[in-house]
């Protein structure tokens, strides 16, 4: 039986991460998202000769849309950036007003595994970063070419390499939540000898995002070449300091053609990708309005747009308004269990209902975005109601500051269940954390929440330990 590509867990951690991540920070994530596209603008640039035209694209796993706004802007195409967390498409806007843009995207909720769009619409499709989180990377590649008109292309970049020199001892986070030791390590160019997968996975599996870290490049040479005979490569081997400078240089003389095959099989790094679809091109009218080239995810129906700006299915009664710019166009059973609204099962700090849920010891809210806290003493309590007849699990996400660590003390966690204690976590750095246990069954669940060592910040009074952004109930699954 084929490997399921993604299972609904991982949605929710992919929809609740993107929240949290898109624009969470405002000025990081803007560097962050500048920085990226000055990278994906350069991959994009190699292989326009292959690309061709590029009107309609679509880019799947665009996070903020920030790569479709530049596709828009900087190249002159039109098209869709889509991306499981509506949220992060919607917090996207910001980047129009601070970068100063005058086209935006088509933006659209989608699973890349059931695109809501029709057959060969599209002319270009586009992935950074993001089929190395399927567990069966090949359905995308299926997905993608049932989109694509003949002659179309799909460009992927930002994919890793396993590499073979490495120990694969642990996951490690990215640098600014590295320990004094592994910084100069990494700066040495030694830590990618002792670490599993991708240094800054850590983060992303913390979520409960499974990664697919299993493709060496003879790998992805196979399967590109099973779906698309006519393609184009470009590989980035990492030569961070001195101790992959080396191995890089001495890979390169083993390479029968000096390339960077050979360094790119021991050292990893990351491949970028341009594949033609087989086939004669066929016009795409450029000009035909979005909803020509969507198709319901219910049914495969064709959408008109209403007057309310509302796409409605012509064959069931599937309906997408438009909110906050964005088309959610998932199909409704996952619709409804990746957004379930206002809920007794969910407290969700970045929605105003959240308080109702809260109990002890909670400070005022704050942060941006999708990036909600409060801040706790040494003890909070909450509510949570179990809404499913299923086996249930605990969720915690917060942040520990650097301040929890000062006094040399393992910070840890407890949490109490309806008087029963449950489990204890020990944190070992400053940063992210999620927090997970499976819950007995019950109706209801009193949290209290126990957090050590306190900490304190003069001029504030007020007693620290973690901040808190979000606590839920999701199925065993």
């Amino acid at each position: 039986m084929p490997q399921e590509a993604q299972s609904l867990a991982v949605k929710r951690a992919q929809v609740e991460f993107h929240n949290f991540a898109s624009l969470g920070e405002p000025e990081r994530a803007l560097r962050v998202y500048a920085e990226e596209n000055v990278r994906r603008g350069a991959v994009i640039r190699n292989h326009l000769a292959f690309l061709g035209e590029m009107t309609p694209y679509l880019e799947i796993g665009a996070n903020a849309g920030h790569s479709s706004y530049m596709l828009s802007n900087e190249f002159g195409a039109d098209g869709f950036a889509s991306d499981i967390s509506a949220d992060s498409l919607r917090h996207g806007v910001a980047l129009m007003d601070k970068w100063g843009l005058q086209k935006a995207p088509v933006r659209v909720t989608a699973d890349a595994l059931h695109l809501p769009f029709a057959d060969s619409s599209l002319r270009c499709v586009m992935a950074f970063q993001m089929l190395s989180q399927f567990m069966n990377i090949e359905s995308i590649f299926i997905e993608v070419k049932r989109v694509l008109a003949p002659g179309g292309v799909f460009l992927f970049a930002e994919e890793p390499l396993r590499r073979k020199l490495s120990l694969r001892l642990y996951r490690c986070p990215y640098w600014d939540t590295m320990k004094p030791w592994e910084r100069k390590l990494y700066e040495w160019g030694l830590l990618g000898y002792l670490v599993r997968d991708v240094i800054g996975a850590a983060q992303e599996e913390g979520f409960g995002i499974r990664q697919n870290h299993s493709m060496e490049l003879h790998h992805w040479h196979q399967l590109i070449a099973r779906h698309f005979p006519e393609h184009e490569f470009e590989l980035f081997v990492p030569e961070r300091g001195w101790g992959e400078r080396i191995v890089k240089n001495m890979a390169r003389k083993v390479d029968k053609h000096g390339s960077d095959w050979v360094p790119a099989r021991l050292l990893g790094g990351t491949l970028a990708a341009a594949c033609k679809k087989p086939g004669t091109p066929v016009p795409v009218d450029p000009d035909a309005p979005f909803e020509s080239r969507l198709q319901c995810p219910d049914c495969g129906g064709k959408f008109r747009l209403d007057t309310d700006h509302a796409l409605r299915c012509m064959n069931c009664d599937y309906v997408a308004p438009m909110e906050g710019g964005v088309y959610n166009l998932l199909r409704s059973a996952d619709k409804k269990e990746l957004y379930p609204g206002d809920r007794e099962d969910v407290i969700d700090f970045s929605l105003p209902s959240h308080a109702k849920q809260l109990g002890e010891n909670w400070y005022e809210l704050e942060g941006v975005y999708g990036n909600k806290y409060r801040w706790i003493g040494a003890r909070a309590t909450a509510t949570l109601t179990n809404l499913r007849q299923t086996p249930q699990r605990l969720r915690i996400r917060g942040h520990a500051h650097a301040g929890l660590f000062a006094t040399g003390t393992p910070p840890q966690i407890s949490v109490t269940v309806n008087g029963t204690p449950l489990r204890t976590w020990t944190l070992e750095r400053t940063g992210l954390f999620i927090l997970e246990a499976d819950v007995p069954d019950a109706p209801k669940y009193d949290l209290e929440i126990n957090a050590s060592p306190t900490w304190e910040a003069p001029p504030d009074d007020r007693i620290f330990t973690v901040n808190l952004s979000m606590i839920r109930l999701d199925p065993r699954d």
